[in-house]
Formats: C-alpha cells, sequence, structure tokens
C-alpha cells in the first residue's frame, strides 16, 4: 500500500510574513498567502522554539506504566498523563526524551522506541511532538524545572480503557500515544508467539 497522499497539492505561496505579537515561548505569525485557484487570504500561526518536543509512556515492567499528575494552566486544573517536555539546543528527540524521564519520574530508559512524530492543531500551529515508548527503565533523578514534586502514578496495562475513561486523563497527545502504545503491545505479543511456535 503506497504512502503517498492520493493526490499531490500545491501548498500556497507565502506572500508577506510579520510578527503580530510574541512571548517567552510563542509568537504568532500573520503570513498573507496566494492559493493556486488565485485566492488571497491571510492566516495567523503560532511558532514554536522550532526544535520540537517529546513524551514517552514509560513502562516499569510489562504491565505497569507511569503516568504524571501536573497542573494544566490552559485548563487551570491538574491533568494526568505521561512525561513530556520540550528538546533543548543541541539534544537530539531521544536524549531529550530520556532527561525528561529523569526530570519527571526519577528514571532514565535503556530501550526507546519511536512510535509516531505528531503535530497539535495544525492549521494554527507549527509545533510537532515525537512520540517514545520508554523500557528497561533505570533510577536516576535529574532537577527539572517543575514549581512542584509530580505526582507519579502507576497505572496497569490491563486498565486501559478504565484509563481512558478518567476525567483528567484528557491531553490529545497522550491518549494518542497510549492507544499506539497498545497497538504495538499487541504486535509485540504477536512476534513473540509467532517466535515461541516456531522454537518448538
Amino acid at each position: 500500500m503506497s504512502s503517498k497522499p492520493l493526490q499531490e497539492k500545491q501548498v500556497p505561496t507565502i506572500l508577506s510574513r510579520k510578527i503580530v505579537a510574541k512571548s517567552r515561548l510563542l509568537r504568532i505569525e500573520a503570513i498573507d498567502l496566494k492559493f493556486s485557484n488565485g485566492e488571497l487570504r491571510q492566516y495567523e500561526r503560532m511558532q514554536g522554539s522550532g526544535r520540537g518536543s517529546v513524551l514517552v509512556v514509560p513502562m516499569l515492567d510489562d504491565n505497569t506504566m507511569l503516568l504524571v499528575r501536573e497542573y494544566a494552566a490552559g485548563l487551570h486544573n491538574y491533568q494526568l498523563g505521561f512525561p513530556k517536555g520540550l528538546i533543548d539546543p543541541g539534544e537530539t528527540a531521544q536524549e531529550a526524551a530520556v532527561r525528561e524521564l529523569k526530570e519527571e519520574i526519577g528514571y532514565g530508559a535503556h530501550e526507546l522506541t519511536e512510535l509516531k512524530s505528531v503535530s497539535m492543531a495544525p492549521a494554527f500551529f507549527s509545533a510537532s511532538m515525537t512520540l517514545f515508548i520508554g523500557e528497561n527503565l533505570y533510577a536516576e533523578k535529574l532537577e527539572g524545572d517543575e514549581p512542584e514534586p509530580l505526582e507519579i502514578v502507576p497505572w496497569p496495562v490491563s486498565k486501559i480503557d478504565e484509563l481512558l475513561a478518567q476525567d483528567d486523563f484528557t491531553e490529545a497527545r497522550s491518549v494518542a500515544a497510549l492507544l499506539l502504545m497498545q497497538r504495538w503491545l499487541q504486535r509485540k505479543k504477536s512476534a513473540a508467539a509467532v517466535t515461541s511456535a516456531t522454537v518448538r
């Protein structure tokens, strides 16, 4: 099956760009566009650091994930999700993933499996996030930038449906990572079953 889009689309031509607002972390840019059919439009988009970010599903063992509960300013409440953060200058996504684990849950990971690179509200936001699974964890703590200690919440893999039903588990990228992790586990079990049958 081909991974190419069904029809190649010509992206609009950017006629002009200007920053209309900015903060410590974000810039809002107005862009004047000309579409291939001649239509002119102005869009606004948020630009992040350009370095991207990471999210990791840490597996304490084959049956237990680790989540964190932390304050979410956008919703002004506490949300349950997986460790995540920005990639620092000079870091690879893998290095950032291990660092974030050490800062947020006090573990590193000897094994990282990349699941997918995802975007958030791509019509308005240019940032991307790489999702990982972290396995073979080892204890190591780094000082993070959180204003208070994060609550670490172990969660059984067998209770994924209960996690999806949690009122405080709503962050779309954590939900996507959870479902991708579930598919990854199914493939891993299927491969193990085939290997076991072959050995016999």
